[in-house]
């Protein structure tokens, strides 16, 4: 299933989103693939009790991201 990786950083002024698709069997793979391949460091994950939304929080560097992640 194709997801779609939408991230905004949190700590600075920065309002812009970005996107990526990944390939993944589910939105936690999806969310791993992500966190790999922005060589950044997970600290949360939210799972939804409904909807197709995931929620995760991932740092990179000195900035923190909030990650959303929906299938397409």
């Amino acid at each position: 299933m194709q997801y779609t990786i939408e991230s905004r950083p949190l700590t600075s002024d920065a309002t812009q989103s970005k996107q990526m698709q990944i390939e993944a069997a589910n939105p936690e793979s999806a969310i791993s693939e992500y966190v790999r391949r922005s060589n950044g460091e997970l600290v949360s994950v939210t799972k939804p009790l409904t909807g197709r939304e995931s929620i995760a929080t991932v740092k990179k560097n000195e900035a923190v991201f909030l990650v959303r992640v929906y299938s397409d």
